[in-house]
């Protein structure tokens, strides 16, 4: 805690979904301009400052509760909740005794007018009735992390039966490509790869002025100017498979790794008919012969590396056993090498929860196990094929507790002192039956914390900074936080 004349210190925890973690980092970042200091606990702050979730019940009470233990360990803490959920449940967060303030939303400078003990933003002058001009300013660096969240837009036009997610957040509404492409290269000084992120990717641009020939900037062609103006490798977040245009496709072929081979694209379920209570807006076949062509045009390149990941929902109201064997089938048939499967959770005030046929928990719990079962031996199998073959690695982690992320996703042992922010090419080894990689002379850390990514000098070399930790709440990912 700080002295009456230091600067407030400031702890951050932030529940869900990556776009939820880029959030937090704006906020950080107007309350470092405004005069603060980022506490890495809890105990050894003035503020506590809490980036909610409201993609299901549980969701929300995990952030009720975290709430009322540190009243009771810190009665002296100002505790603010932002975010998601307290968009859908403001009321009931006002009523909470325990915050001392409530901002519906994520807009950092409404977040800061609530602690009087902050200033104004030091480099932008006094904070009017809007948003101040840092909250608007490109920002500088991500410290929950080696790799960057860069949010490309933010809301989603879909109306799925489960996901409160689209209420909370609003209607579709993408970033200016100037303004992404000038925030990614000041990340890139900091960050060896950027993730693009939002709430429904596939979307952006449609909202954005078409051009002289009438088409609005999409998605494809925000990766065009990104992979010509940001020297850092990039990756997309969770995109839906049937909004993946061939103009991407290509450019995931013909960036040498630059835009990372691997993506995540959700599934819910492979029934036509749980798709139609879900208001999917696509059918089992739909999905599926857009899968298998991009995995067939990606396996292609080089040595064929590929992630390919889903989100799936199991006993959602109205799953039967032939509806699950639907899915468990398609699944069994794609490419996948990594499944995140989730026991399907009530969301009060979405169409969903009203619906009758509910699938007992154990049933469900099957269901969920036999499906991690099957991404488990999958992703297994897909490893073993990258044995000997050449990755792409960043170097993540704290201090001596790091690990490798290839362009397709897996995570490797390293073997090798790397620093956080590196980044290299090396041949992956099979050993003890996990993946590792040797750390190459080049890489290895310096005495100092200097990176491996500035020592070698390759791939676009910068000094990345090491970057302190935020608190992030990864314990309960679901369908629509893994985005």
């Amino acid at each position: 805690m700080s002295d009456v004349n230091d600067k407030p210190s400031v702890w951050f925890h932030t529940f869900g979904c990556k776009a939820n973690q880029y959030d937090t980092e704006r906020i950080r970042q107007e309350f470092e301009l405004r005069g603060a200091e980022t506490a890495l606990h809890a105990d050894a702050a003035d503020i506590a400052v809490i980036n909610t979730c409201t993609v299901t019940n549980q969701a929300d009470a995990n952030a009720r509760r975290l709430v009322r233990r540190l009243r009771r360990q810190r009665p002296d803490l100002r505790i603010v909740v932002a975010g998601c959920s307290t968009s859908f449940r403001e009321a009931e967060y006002h009523a909470l005794e325990e915050v001392d303030g409530v901002v519906p939303g994520h807009d950092p400078s409404a977040v800061a007018r609530l602690v009087p003990q902050l200033g104004d933003v030091a480099v932008a002058g006094p904070v009017t009735s809007g948003v101040s001009a840092a909250s608007s300013a490109p920002l500088q660096r991500n410290a929950r992390g080696t790799r960057a969240w860069l949010k490309i837009q933010d809301g989603c036009d879909r109306k799925c039966s489960f996901c409160a997610t689209r209420i909370a957040r609003g209607a579709s509404v993408s970033r200016p490509v100037d303004d992404i492409v000038a925030e990614a290269a000041t990340l890139a000084q900091a960050h060896p790869e950027l993730v693009l992120t939002g709430i429904h990717i596939g979307h952006y641009g449609k909202d954005l002025a078409a051009d002289s020939a009438g088409t609005s900037p999409g998605l494809a062609t925000l990766c065009e100017r990104l992979l010509e103006e940001v020297p850092v490798r990039l990756r997309l977040t969770s995109i839906e498979a049937t909004e993946i245009d061939d103009r991407l496709v290509d450019l995931l072929a013909a960036s040498d790794g630059r835009l990372a081979p691997h993506l995540h694209v959700p599934l819910q379920s492979g029934s036509d008919r749980v798709l139609r209570l879900m208001r999917r807006w696509h059918t089992r076949e739909a999905y599926r012969a857009r899968v298998l062509a991009i995995a067939e045009r990606l396996g292609a390149v080089g040595s064929g590396a590929f992630g390919l990941g889903a989100d799936i929902i199991v006993g959602f109201p109205g799953e039967g056993e032939e509806e699950f064997e639907e899915t468990r089938a398609l699944v069994e048939e794609l490419p996948y090498t990594y499944l995140h499967v989730f026991p399907y959770s009530v969301r009060d005030g979405t169409v969903a929860a009203s619906l009758p046929d509910r699938v007992p928990g154990d049933v469900a719990a099957a269901r969920s196990r036999t499906l991690r079962e099957i991404g488990l031996r999958k992703g297994q199998a897909y490893s073993e094929t990258r044995a000997g073959t050449m990755a792409d690695i960043v170097v993540e982690g704290r201090d001596d507790r790091v690990a490798g992320v290839t362009g397709d996703y897996l995570r490797v042992g390293l073997l090798g002192d790397a620093t956080p922010g590196g980044r290299f090419s090396t041949r992956l080894r099979a050993r003890a039956g996990r993946l590792t990689a040797e750390v190459p002379a080049s890489a290895r850390a310096a005495k100092g914390g200097a990176s491996a990514l500035g020592a070698s000098g390759g791939n676009g070399a910068r000094a990345h900074e090491r970057l302190p930790a935020v608190d992030d709440d990864h314990r309960a990912r679901d369908p629509v936080s893994a985005r």
